[in-house]
Parts: structure tokens; sequence; C-alpha cells
């Protein structure tokens, strides 16, 4: 809940995460060493095809947070590929042209579609270039993304704001067809511990090729280099080109996930 321009609380929005989850953020670098000790339980993962990848990271991020998981899907056997655009200062508008080029860059390169992982605000990159070329993508996998839902629901929105020029209430159409079903199957992992986003923003309409994962206690910056959001990661992106079946909730990390009912209830 938060509250309008008149100071009266809109009991229609969602509340962006509490100080508490906020503050608890810190934990994202014991997350990244978890992942460091099982590297040899996460290298059991499903092997790439060798297609390529193309990680996109969250707002005021840079390559450099996305450098574990390409490294990791690399070892895989994928093709992973930075964005090469410098810090993410958000801007979805000002953005498009240049997310398009890298991904037509990338599927000229490799003649191959483009398989898209995009961290918080990334995913919703991730989730508007496959609306936009579906025809260069193979698959979207958004981390922590606010792409549904109340999606000024975060502890990141003004600053977002402040930083792109951007109002959310701007694209409202857009915002509409990214939380809607896509041309190209979908995984949207998520967290109800996430102290950035509030998780219900991340929430896909559950399909034939699309649904939610969530991963217990994770943080929203530590989700890019969890160990059980790696494995997921990795699992999904091992389905051939076409096809797709439900996240098997098995394997060293199954005690990570929730439930499939419980990754749809609000």
């Amino acid at each position: 809940m938060q509250s309008g321009r008149d100071g009266a609380q809109d009991p229609g929005r969602l509340r962006p995460p509490a100080l508490g989850l906020l503050l608890a953020e810190a934990r994202g670098l014991f997350e990244f060493n978890a992942s460091l000790l099982l590297s040899p339980l996460l290298m059991r993962a499903p092997k790439g095809d060798g297609h390529p990848v193309l990680a996109l990271p969250g707002f005021l991020a840079s390559d450099l947070s996305m450098a574990p998981l390409r490294r990791y899907l690399s070892e895989l056997g994928y093709e992973a590929h930075a964005w090469r655009m410098g810090r993410n200062l958000g801007g979805l508008e000002r953005m498009r042209e240049a997310l398009r080029t890298r991904l037509a860059e990338i599927h000229a390169a490799t003649g191959r579609k483009v398989s898209l992982v995009g961290w918080s605000l990334g995913g919703v990159y991730a989730r508007d270039l496959a609306l936009r070329a579906p025809d260069m993508v193979r698959y979207v996998v958004t981390l922590g993304s606010p792409f549904a839902n109340d999606v000024r629901a975060t502890n990141a929105t003004r600053l977002y704001e402040a930083l792109s020029g951007e109002r959310v209430e701007d694209f409202a159409e857009a915002r509409e067809a990214i939380a809607g079903e896509l041309p190209v199957p979908a995984t949207s992992i998520y967290s109800r511990a996430d102290g950035v986003v509030n998780w219900r923003t991340c929430l896909l309409h559950p399909s034939d090729r699309a649904e939610n994962i969530e991963v217990h206690l994770a943080s929203h910056i530590g989700l890019g280099v969890n160990p059980a959001v790696l494995w997921a990661v990795a699992d999904r992106l091992a389905q051939p080109e076409g096809e797709f079946w439900p996240f098997d909730r098995v394997g060293p990390f199954a005690i990570a996930y929730a439930p499939p009912e419980r990754a749809v209830s609000a």
C-alpha cells in the first residue's frame, strides 16, 4: 500500500518490501560464497547445447554483476554474452533500440535464437524484447523482475524515475503487454524474502509454456549468484528449442524451492 499524491492511502496498491527485508539484502554475499563452495554440485546441472544467452543486468548494475552467471553458463556449454551497455540507469523506451540491436548482433553472429536472462529491471527488458523480436528469442528467464501487478511496489521506483526520466504510469499499455503471455517460453524466478521488489510483481500467468519458480530466502541482490537460482536457470535453458516442460523440483537444491502451487498464490 502506498500513499497517493494527496497523502491518502490507496488500498489497491501493494507495499514495497519492509525495511527489515531491505536491510537483510546484505546476505547476498553469503549466497555468492555458497555458490563458490557448491560449484561441484552446480556443475551437475544439465549441459547446454551451445546456443547463445544474453545476460541483462538489473537497475544500477553493470555486466560485472552478471559475470558469475555468464561464467557458469559458459562452463555448462552455452555461449554467454554480456549486454555491453555500461551501467543500467533505466529507461525502457530509451533502451529499446540499443537492446534490439545487441540482440540482432548476437543472432546474426551465431545463426541461432538467443535466450535472455534478465535480473530485476533486466528481466523487464528481456520480456519486452521477446514481445518485439520473437523471431530472435528462444527463451526468457527473469530473476526478481517487477513486471506484473503494481510495479511501483519496489524500493527503487523513485530512484528509477529520477535517473531514467520515465514515470511508471507513462507506459501503462507497454507494461500490460510485458505482464501478459509472451510468444516464447518463459520462467520467472523470485523470492518472497526479496527486500527490493515486492514478490507479487514478479508473478507471470502460468501456462503450458510459462511458469513461476519461488526460491526460499533468496535476496534480491543475491538472485544472480544464489546456487538454487543458478541451477534453475541452467535447467530451464537446457530444454530443447521449441519445447517446454515444468521445472522439476528435485536435485541437490530441491529443498530451496517452494511447491509449484505456492508459486502462483498471492
